[in-house]
């Protein structure tokens, strides 16, 4: 039995793209275009592109022609950076765009996550679209302790790193604890990421802590398949003989 349509089309755009043919940031033909090519009508183009996407092969969307993604960028655990430091130390633009900053009751949610104590009622949360060159790349949300969080609401988070200015102002990132999984994108996540509700998406889950061990911030960071990959970097175990 031969293969469905839409696998045919998205096999044929999958070998165009790993034989270089269609770079990274190359626009992809039309759906137009490719339903003329393959004498399709438009279901299974889309079927391809949806398949390719999750594949992290693609970018963009939501009316916008696709392009090929760029190979994933290595986000380092062995040192503690913020996002704008890391995006410029590889030699990219970092931006981001605040939707969301605000001080809130906190929720059960949020104390657990802080180890909030009794008589800690307050939080700061905020909501940020991080950019890489101008391009969506990850949706950021952010749960601060308030003593840290409050420093945020005098100061423009559209204007640069907000660990630089919060540094500036006495605050120690000191250590963080890290989870990575992968997650289908809320509605939110779609609306401002540009993908389809439900696509994959890579999360990183990050407990800061300060010089004093507690639980400053707490981050679920939501970024595009195939844009960045994490790594580590471990050496041998030390055996001490007595």
């Amino acid at each position: 039995m031969p293969a469905p349509l839409h696998e045919l089309i998205a096999e044929q755009l999958r070998g165009r793209i790993r034989s270089g043919e269609l770079a990274p940031g190359a626009s992809i033909p039309s759906e137009s275009q490719l339903c003329a090519e393959w004498q399709s009508s438009r279901g299974p183009v889309r079927q391809a592109l949806a398949t390719l996407r999750a594949e992290g092969l693609l970018a963009g969307g939501q009316g916008r022609r696709a392009v090929v993604s760029t190979p994933a960028l290595a986000q380092p655990f062995d040192t503690l950076l913020s996002y704008s430091a890391w995006a410029t130390s590889i030699g990219r633009t970092p931006g981001q765009k605040t939707l969301e900053l605000a001080r809130r009751p906190a929720s059960p949610l949020a104390r657990e996550r802080l180890g909030l104590e009794t008589g800690e009622d307050h939080v700061v949360e905020e909501l940020r679209l991080r950019l890489l060159d101008g391009d969506p790349a990850m949706l950021e949300r952010t749960t601060y302790a308030l003593r840290v969080g409050t420093l945020l609401l005098d100061f423009d988070t559209d204007s640069g790193s907000e660990w630089s200015y919060l540094e500036s102002h006495g605050v120690a990132f000191a250590a963080a604890r890290h989870v990575i999984d992968a997650v289908a994108a809320d509605a939110v996540d779609a609306a401002h990421l540009g993908v389809v509700e439900g696509s994959p998406l890579l999360r990183q889950r990050r407990w800061v802590r300060d010089a004093d061990g507690a639980v400053i911030e707490y981050d679920d960071d939501r970024y595009l398949p195939g844009l960045v990959n994490f790594s580590l970097e471990n050496g041998p175990a030390l055996t001490h003989v007595s």
